[in-house]
């Protein structure tokens, strides 16, 4: 069902939406605000960026260096066997075995002189010793060591170089690293060889020296090999070396490198540098998050401001939209409402500003036409109520023809009860449309004059059926004289009579809060949809001869009583047909309902 509903001035009308000058400072506030949000959102990027480049580059670079210091001492513990192998005295002793006893213990004597002399020349913890496989001889500066008979290690390999083992020659058993040439240098045993020259030191050295690096910085480095138990300082974090050392042992690692994990809920950089002398890597890790700290809080704080200022900047919009848009706001609505109108429309904001005197005159203005407006408005009523009595005047002669021709013929068949019927009818309702000096009726009586217009229409056709239903509560609404009657005509004429078969009429009404309406149906031929657009094109059209009165008059009559949105609508019918809607406003509520309610429901059929 399609419906097209009428409104003073033509159909309904579109506003697109505006920005008030509340949005438009908003946006502008944001639009100036956004650049430099932007713009340090850059920026704090950038440096962050870099600033993480530098912790990667200089965490780097400190360890190499470290690990540079490191190596150099190690170095120089692996020289130690060498000067020893190249010692004058060291050579006569292994060369002359067969030298006489107190020769040989002597010499021996000078030996372990020359090995603690060596031994303490260098800043690290370290043992020198020196194998005699022939003579199953050992010389050292561990005393634990010194004299000691190898047994069967006399057949081991000689580690040229460095090797990490467990020593446990003093009691407890410690991680050592060893190294060891042999004599001559191209053996690869202690079968093989004629000496062999020792040096080892134990892994507390390298702890010592992990200690001095961590000291005054914030990192925690450690020794990593992948077939070893790493080498910690004295106050390593051991959940977060684990955590690491886990994740080295899954990877690929290079001479070199950096990889990031996250340790405890927070993100670390780990470093590590391969050992040239030792093959372990030297590991250290950074929160980078504890360095980024200091940016992190300038950044909060930056936008904290900025969350500020646009704060600040909406409440100075609000400020003024309050101060300015509202009265605005309040003029163009009660400027619209007269535009529509409506010329009761006054402002009653109040604004305690310039604005005040702009309401003042504008309400004094209104008033002003109002009043002249009323006495136009009351001279128009009167010339429309003078052409109604002259349209009440001019009854349609076709209608009264044809029902007395109806009555003579009735009366030449002796058909009593049509004419009397006829008559009665007839008789109440040119008594009722005759009837000029009250153009303000209930609808109960519209209803009853449409009820004799259908029984006379209905004796005449004998092909017409109707009926009417109409709440309890709607019978007391006052109406204009004669609203319903010509619809009900135009639906008998247009729609009913031309069709061979007959046809029926539904008259019904309903109500809500707002608006009466009463519903007249027909199941005619109805209207195109052409024809139905020309209808309410006239129905827009001041009223002419072409045009006529009937529909046109009860439209303007609802719409100049009862407002612009009050009037017709019409609809298809599905399956054929046409139905008209008469909408009207509804009155305040003052007693007329009590009176409703005991005339009772008024419904005939």
């Amino acid at each position: 069902m399609e419906l097209v509903r009428l409104g003073q001035g033509g159909g309904w009308r579109t506003m697109k939406y505006r920005l008030n000058i509340f949005n438009k400072i908003v946006i502008m506030v944001i639009l100036l605000l956004m650049p430099i949000l932007l713009l340090y959102s850059f920026s704090n990027r950038t440096a962050n960026e870099v600033i993480q480049e530098e912790i990667q580059t200089s965490n780097l670079n400190r360890l190499s260096f470290f690990l540079y210091q490191m190596d150099s001492a190690i170095e120089n513990l692996s020289m130690f066997p060498v000067i020893l192998s190249l010692d004058p005295h060291i050579r006569d002793f292994v060369e002359r075995a067969d030298a006489a006893a107190g020769d040989r213990l002597k010499a021996e004597s000078r030996i372990v002189e020359k090995l603690g002399l060596q031994s303490v020349s260098s800043s690290w913890s370290n043992d020198l010793t020196m194998f005699i496989p022939k003579d199953r001889k050992v010389i050292s500066t561990n005393i634990y060591l010194n004299g000691a008979d190898r047994r069967g290690a006399w057949t081991d390999r000689i580690h040229t170089e460095w090797t990490y083992e467990q020593d446990a020659s003093r009691g407890d058993s410690i991680g050592t690293f060893v190294r060891e040439i042999g004599e001559p240098t191209k053996v690869s045993s202690f079968a093989q060889a004629r000496a062999v020259y020792q040096v080892r030191f134990p892994v507390q050295n390298l702890g010592n020296l992990l200690d001095v690096y961590k000291k005054d910085k914030q990192s925690d480095p450690f020794l990593y090999h992948p077939a070893q138990e790493p080498i910690l300082n004295s106050t390593s974090v051991s959940s977060a070396v684990s955590a690491i050392d886990r994740r080295l042992r899954g990877e690929a690692l290079a001479d070199s490198g950096q990889l990031r994990m996250e340790i405890d809920g927070q993100e670390v950089l780990v470093s590590y540098v391969k050992s040239r002398q030792l093959g372990w890597f030297l590991v250290d890790y950074v929160p980078e998050q504890r360095i980024l700290s200091p940016i992190a809080k300038t950044r909060n704080l930056f936008y904290g401001s900025m969350g500020l200022l646009l704060a600040m900047g909406v409440l100075a919009s609000f400020l003024l939209y309050r101060n300015v848009q509202i009265p605005i706001k309040n003029i163009i609505r009660s400027v619209q409402r007269m535009k529509r109108g409506d010329l009761s429309a006054r402002i009653e904001y109040r604004s305690k500003n310039e604005f005040e005197y702009l309401i003042q005159r504008f309400n004094e203005m209104a008033e002003r036409i109002q009043t002249l407006v009323e006495v136009v408005y009351a001279e128009k009523i009167s010339s429309r109520e003078a052409a109604l009595k002259q349209l009440q005047s001019q009854i349609n002669p076709h209608f009264l023809y044809n029902s007395l021709f109806f009555m003579i013929n009735s009366a030449k068949m002796e058909d009593r009860d049509a004419v009397i019927a006829m008559g009665e009818n007839l008789a109440e309702f040119y008594r009722y449309t005759t009837r000029v000096e009250n153009q303000s009726v209930k609808l109960k009586d519209e209803l009853e004059l449409v009820d004799h217009y259908l029984s006379i229409q209905n004796l005449r056709m004998q092909r017409l059926a109707y009926g009417i239903s109409v709440p309890e509560a709607m019978l007391g609404e006052r109406v204009p004289r004669l609203i319903l009657q010509p619809v009900v005509e135009n639906a008998v004429i247009h729609g009913i009579e031309h069709q061979p078969g007959g046809g029926r009429i539904a008259i019904t009404g309903e109500q809500d809060e707002t608006f009466n309406r009463i519903v007249v149906e027909d199941n005619g031929k109805g209207m195109t949809e052409e024809e139905l657009r020309q209808l309410l094109a006239r129905l827009r059209q001041p009223m002419s001869e072409e045009i006529g009165c009937g529909v046109w008059n009860v439209h303007h009559r609802l719409s100049y009583q009862f407002g612009a949105d009050s009037g017709l609508s019409f609809a298809h019918v599905p399956g054929g047909g046409l139905r008209v809607v008469l909408s009207w406003r509804r009155s305040p509520e003052d007693g007329a309902g009590a009176r409703r309610r005991e005339e009772g429901e008024w419904s005939s059929s």
